[in-house]
Order: structure tokens, then C-alpha cells, then sequence
């Protein structure tokens, strides 16, 4: 069963914030570490990976970023402070000191 990602990145503690979807975490998330996608993440330094969520069904990953796209900040800030109190960088925690390289294919 495919699995997709609603994912919050930020530049620091209560810094610049950006939320994305994708069906591959690791690659996404490397990418934007590794300033690969040109864009808003890039631009502003927005590298870690301070919260994430699963679903099995596309349509609801869509919905549920475009729902927290239109959040204020300090409701996405509140969901971070909930679930990630240290703001620590989870992609360390889920794949490793450096994390692997991104899949291909």
C-alpha cells in the first residue's frame, strides 16, 4: 500500500516554516536539505523536518495539506509544540546521523 506525507519543515525554533506533501519522505526531505528544489525552501534556509503525518489515501494528503497550508502559524507552531516540544530535526531520528542517499527510480 503507497503511503503519503504531509510534512513541516522549518529554518529553526519558530522560524520560517513550510509545508509540503509527498509519497517518498526520505527523498523530499533530503532534497530540501541538499538544496536541490529550487523554490521557498531554498531560498529561506527551511531544512528541518519538524513534524510529520502519514495517510494511505492520496485524497486525504491532499486535503489535509491544503487544510494546514491555510492555518495560521501559531496553530501550525501549537501542532509542533504538541507533538515535537524540542523542535529536533526528525529526519536524523528516523534515517540516521547523515540519512542515506535518496532512492531512485
Amino acid at each position: 500500500m503507497k503511503q503519503y506525507y504531509v510534512y513541516i519543515l522549518a529554518s529553526k525554533r519558530n522560524g520560517t516554516l513550510y509545508t509540503g506533501l509527498t509519497n517518498d519522505l526520505l527523498r523530499r526531505v533530503y532534497e530540501h536539505k541538499n538544496d536541490i528544489i529550487e523554490g521557498f525552501t531554498k531560498k529561506y534556509s527551511v531544512h528541518n523536518l519538524v513534524y510529520y503525518e502519514r495517510h494511505n489515501d492520496i485524497n486525504r494528503a491532499i486535503n489535509r495539506e491544503k487544510q494546514m497550508k491555510k492555518w495560521e502559524r501559531q496553530w501550525k507552531i501549537n501542532l509542533i509544540q504538541k507533538t515535537n516540544p524540542q523542535w529536533k530535526d526528525l529526519y536524523y531520528e528516523l534515517y540516521g546521523h547523515n540519512g542515506p542517499p535518496p532512492s531512485r527510480g
